[in-house]
This record gives structure tokens, C-alpha cells and sequence, in this order.
């Protein structure tokens, strides 16, 4: 694999592009939104100068590895030489099965479609396309160019070949893959969105306030974050969304949303996004 498309440029998808780049492959950054390539540019270029200053790589590599991203706010500009795609567009179902169907139409046979999709089915995004055995599930961990894990997710009927493939790339990118089959927030999402989902009830029911829940899980557990902290940082509106596909896909009332949460996505309280979650930014 030597030519790499993205889509979407956000938090996740200009990490992605970033990594991509740092390790030498020729990226295409893809969004339909083109102030949001301007500043998904300038979030990469922000990152390498914290990496420069850590003195983790010099100023003429920055430039390399800028040099390596082009953008593109068409899709099939962006993925018609595309080795493998890594779709890492919003957390809506409807969305990523779109943008599949769109891009098992435009991509060449042998491309790999990639999810970085943190909970929606890899099974249920593949039948949109004619190439089920080449769509596979690749999630990275926020931020992208520290994290070392990537959940690398088997639908049912991605191939062995696929899977090799993907987790040799991982490797090359200095992360740490792990193979999981495809079930409802794989094995990240399932433990950890259910312990968020737990210390918002015990905001909700008066137990403690959220710096001393937050305190309790880093001091007594050794979470280097809090998971109200963590929430937040992930957004509200993601782990709500995660928690409704765990309770649908399950079936199980223990997979069952807050109410706090709910009130507060609807609220428009997302977290850091937003400038308010259970802190205020």
C-alpha cells in the first residue's frame, strides 16, 4: 500500500492523515467542506511543531510530511488511486453506509474500504458494497499520533487477506493492532462507554460530584483521566450515540443511556466541543 485516501478531516481523520504522512505514504485528505481541510492542515501542521519541539522529528521532516498530503473536497479525486481508504466521517450510521456505497463505486477493485468507525457494525457497512471480503474496521485511538492501539475489526465476511494486510500497515505505523470480531462496540467501546455511561448515573443520583467520581478513577484505578473528564473529551454526543447501539444490538437494559447524558446532548452540552460537558472548557 503506498497511496492512502482519508475521509474526513476532523479530529480523527487529520490524526489519521498526520500518522499516514509521518511513515512515509502518500495521503489524500478528503472532506466536502473546504475550510474544514484549511484548518484540519493547520491542527497537522500545529502537531508536528509540538513534535519538533520535543525534538521527536526535525523542521525539514515537517515539511516532508505535509508535503505528502494533498486535499481534495471531491470525493472521487481523492480515492480513484487509492490503495486503501480509511473513512473516518461522522458517527452516523446513515452517513458511512452513504459514503461505502459511493466509494465501492469509484475506488479501484483491489482497494481496501476502512472504518474508523467506533461502534457501527463493519458486517452491516460492508453488504453496501460489492466487495465485502476488501471492508474491514480500523480504529484508531484520539490523538491519533500518540495513541498506540488500533482496534482492527473482522466483519463477517472480510477475508484473511484483508486482515493481514491491515494489521502489517498498523505494525509500519509504529501502533500496536489488535484483531476483534465484529460485535456491538467491538471489545473498546463495549467495557469502556458502560463505565462513562456508569459514572454519569452516579452524577445523576447525587453519589458525588464530578471532580470527585473523576478523582476516585484516577487515584484509586489509575486512569490516567477521569471518565467524566474522558466523556468529554470524546464528546457526549459520540458516547450517546455508542450507547444506543450498544442497547440496540444487545437488547440488554443494562447498555441503557443515562438520562443526564441524553439531556445533556440534547441540551447542546457536548463536551469540549461544545465549551461545556460535566466542565466547563
Amino acid at each position: 500500500m503506498q497511496r492512502i485516501s482519508v475521509v474526513g478531516s476532523g479530529t480523527m481523520g487529520n490524526g489519521i492523515a498526520h500518522t499516514l504522512a509521518q511513515y512515509g505514504f502518500e495521503v489524500a485528505l478528503i472532506d466536502i467542506n473546504a475550510a474544514a481541510l484549511t484548518k484540519a492542515l493547520a491542527t497537522i501542521a500545529h502537531n508536528l511543531d509540538r513534535q519538533i519541539n520535543k525534538e521527536a522529528i526535525t523542521s525539514a521532516d515537517k515539511e516532508r510530511i505535509l508535503a505528502r498530503i494533498t486535499t481534495h473536497t471531491v470525493l472521487a479525486d481523492g480515492v480513484r488511486q487509492a490503495d486503501l481508504v480509511v473513512e473516518a466521517a461522522t458517527e452516523h450510521e446513515g452517513t458511512k453506509l452513504a459514503i461505502f456505497g459511493d466509494l465501492d463505486r469509484l475506488c479501484p477493485h483491489h482497494t481496501i474500504l476502512a472504518s474508523n468507525t467506533s461502534s457501527i457494525s463493519i458486517t452491516k457497512i460492508a453488504a453496501e458494497t460489492q466487495r465485502p471480503d476488501r471492508v474491514i474496521g480500523m480504529h484508531f485511538m484520539n490523538p491519533v499520533p500518540v495513541m498506540e492501539l488500533v482496534e482492527v475489526i473482522k466483519g463477517y465476511t472480510t477475508s484473511a487477506d484483508t486482515t493481514a494486510k491491515v494489521l502489517a500497515l498498523s505494525k509500519q505505523l509504529d501502533k500496536t493492532p489488535v484483531e476483534v470480531n465484529d460485535y456491538p462496540g467491538f471489545v473498546s467501546n463495549r467495557i469502556l462507554m458502560p463505565l462513562i455511561n456508569e459514572a454519569i448515573y452516579a452524577l445523576y443520583e447525587n453519589v458525588a460530584d464530578a471532580e470527585a467520581i473523576d478523582t476516585v478513577m484516577k487515584l484509586g484505578m489509575a486512569h490516567p483521566m477521569g471518565p467524566l473528564q474522558l466523556a468529554d473529551f470524546i464528546g457526549l454526543d459520540v458516547c450517546l450515540a455508542i450507547m444506543r447501539v450498544l442497547h440496540d444490538g444487545f437488547g440488554n437494559p443494562k447498555y441503557a443511556p443515562c438520562p443526564l447524558l441524553v439531556n445533556m446532548v440534547t441540551a447542546g452540552k457536548l463536551g469540549r466541543k461544545s465549551g461545556q460537558g460535566f466542565y466547563t472548557y
